[in-house]
C-alpha cells in the first residue's frame, strides 16, 4: 500500500488540496460515483482517502464496506456545501487523539 492520499468530493471543496500534493478526484452527482469510488479504494494506491460529507452521503454503503479494513482509511471532511457536522467531528476527534486534548473548545 502506498503512502499517497486522495481527496474525493465536489470540485469546489477539493480543488485546493492538489496544491498540497494530494490527488483529487471530483464527485459528480450525475455520474456513477460508486464505481469511481470503488476503483479508488481498490487501487491500493492510497492509504488515506478524504471524502466530503456531501459525497459520502451518496456512498454510505460503499464506505461502510471499508470501515473494518485497515486500509485505505476513509475520513469524512467538511466541504463547501452539504455539511452535516460529521466531517468536522471526525477532524476534531483526530486532532484530539494526536494532541491529547480538545483544542477547539479551549
Amino acid at each position: 500500500m502506498s503512502e499517497r492520499i486522495a481527496v474525493f468530493g465536489d470540485k469546489e471543496s477539493v480543488y485546493g488540496f492538489a496544491a498540497l500534493g494530494l490527488d483529487t478526484y471530483f464527485f459528480d452527482p450525475a455520474q456513477d460515483n460508486v464505481a469511481a469510488f470503488k476503483k479508488l479504494c481498490q487501487s491500493q494506491s492510497y492509504s488515506i482517502i478524504y471524502i466530503t460529507e456531501a459525497a459520502a452521503s451518496f456512498l454510505e454503503k460503499e464506505i461502510e464496506k471499508y470501515r473494518s479494513e485497515p486500509s485505505p482509511a476513509i475520513i469524512l471532511i467538511p466541504g463547501v456545501t452539504g455539511n452535516t457536522g460529521e466531517g468536522m467531528a471526525a477532524v476534531k476527534l483526530s486532532v484530539e487523539k494526536a494532541v491529547g486534548s480538545d483544542i477547539f473548545n479551549e
